[in-house]
């Protein structure tokens, strides 16, 4: 009895002091000046498969602060579970500033409305360092569909519910956000192809066997400019310079806007000084014009850079924007 007693005293104890030396532990590291920093190996963790935008972007810090803190700095793909496979890894790393996350919008103001239980929360769990880029989406469609306007194929679906098709790469992407926002808006119904990515989607676009899809401006550009797809219309406020004859969606459905983007993240706690230490050198990057020819323009990206407190505004406002459409249109995902 004795014996049971102290160890009944014993084992909170021991989970007490463990505690205790994890928040000493954790309060050291985020007390730590980025003096030294890096001295070691960076990671970057991407939540998608090798060649996607993400991972573009990804690569492209990962060889500029390579060269700029003189260190390596690796790229490592972690796809899965709508993204929770990456961000999970990245929190429960130590907030040392080596281990970092490239992440797009879907992961940090689209998971937290969509998923009734999620593995983590963005706010709390992520220290935003900077935005990277901004990736504008538009509407396309075979060349031999019907409809030559986003207002042309909202018309066309009043006349056929549930007949058109999209296509999609799963519940919470890009392709199935902005449709199901299209559909919330203009009280339309249209029936989802499911595929395991972005390309296998657009092969079947050009080939005609899905009739249309929402897609990044880099991607649809050269496929229209070879006449494999027509571009209905541009995601952005208004139509863009580059397109001056494609309507924005928001013409037919006023206050439609959705612009995907990408960001860079570490483990809440890390400290300010590392923080800021690499959003200098991102910042940096953004402005060189080396980066903005090679990366930026030719995949019509535009630049996030921002300080870590303007990205974490954007953030707030991003999430606050979409967790109202969610709701308005009821989508959930189990």
């Amino acid at each position: 009895m004795q014996r049971m007693v102290r160890r009944a005293f014993f084992a909170p104890a021991v989970l007490a002091f463990s505690a205790w030396l994890l928040a000493v532990t954790a309060a050291e590291v985020r007390a730590q000046p980025a003096g030294d920093y890096p001295n070691r190996l960076i990671r970057i963790i991407v939540p998608v498969v090798p060649g996607g935008l993400a991972d573009m972007l990804a690569r492209a810090v990962a060889q500029h602060l390579s060269t700029s803190l003189n260190q390596q700095v690796i790229v490592e793909n972690r796809a899965g579970g709508n993204f929770q496979i990456a961000v999970n890894h990245v929190m429960a790393s130590p907030p040392d500033g080596y281990t970092l996350l490239v992440a797009q919008e879907g992961a940090i103001v689209l998971n937290p409305h969509l998923y009734s239980k999620l593995s983590y929360d963005p706010l709390k769990d992520l220290a935003p360092i900077t935005g990277i880029a901004k990736v504008d989406q538009v509407l396309i469609a075979n060349p031999s569909y019907p409809a030559a306007t986003a207002k042309e194929l909202i018309a066309l679906a009043r006349s056929k519910p549930n007949e058109i098709n999209f296509g999609t790469f799963g519940p919470g992407s890009t392709p199935h956000v902005y449709m199901e926002m299209l559909q919330h808006m203009a009280g339309l119904k249209f029936t989802p192809v499911q595929y395991r990515g972005a390309a296998p989607m657009l092969t079947d676009v050009v080939a005609n066997h899905v009739p249309m899809t929402f897609i990044s401006l880099g991607q649809a550009l050269p496929l229209a400019k070879e006449g494999k797809v027509k571009i209905l219309a541009v995601c952005t406020a208004d139509r863009l310079a580059l397109l001056p004859d494609v309507p924005a969606l928001a013409e037919s459905l006023p206050g439609f806007e959705a612009t995907a983007w990408h960001g860079l993240f570490a483990p809440a706690g890390t400290p300010p000084a590392i923080i800021d230490k690499i959003n200098a050198e991102v910042r940096r990057m953004s402005a060189d014009p080396e980066f903005r020819e090679r990366v930026l323009e030719p995949t019509y990206f535009r630049s996030m850079a921002s300080t870590p407190a303007e990205f974490a505004e954007t953030i707030k406002s991003e999430s606050a924007k979409w967790k109202k459409f969610v709701e308005d249109a009821k989508l959930r995902i189990e």
